[in-house]
């Protein structure tokens, strides 16, 4: 069985892409005002569950990381054209490098900023010193 890199398939194209012949203008328009809607609704629910008391307060930051997390994956849909079609190969590995990146930036920032906390004097005895 062979590859063929230029064959698209009609059912695996990311919504609004309109390279495919079968798909019209007017389709592609409604399928970013579906991402539009998607993406208000949840910025919208994430401010007001920030704002209320809706969800037990210790559960707060994990609603909170579930709601962007799926609004990351609207837009990477809706927006960004991510499926998982064979031509999106070199996209989505240009992604996952971005967010380890971020990731080992992120982590390694509070590594260090944990490693300094422990290892720094007492304010009184920093005080001490100087004197």
């Amino acid at each position: 069985m062979s590859y063929d890199g230029n064959v698209r398939d009609a059912d695996d194209v990311a919504p609004g892409f309109l390279d495919n012949p079968s798909r019209s203008i007017r389709r592609g328009i409604r399928s970013y005002f579906i991402g539009l809607m998607l993406s208000v609704l949840l910025t919208v629910l994430s401010f007001y569950t920030a704002g209320t008391r809706w969800i037990w307060e210790p559960a707060l930051p994990a609603a909170l990381t579930a709601l962007a997390i799926a609004q990351i994956g609207v837009h990477l849909v809706f927006f960004l054209h991510i499926t998982t079609a064979p031509d999106n190969i070199n996209t989505v590995l240009a992604l996952g490098f971005a967010v380890l990146i971020v990731a080992l930036i992120i982590g390694g920032s509070l590594w260090i900023m944990y490693h300094l906390n422990q290892n720094m004097l007492p304010m009184h005895q920093i005080t001490g010193i100087q004197r």
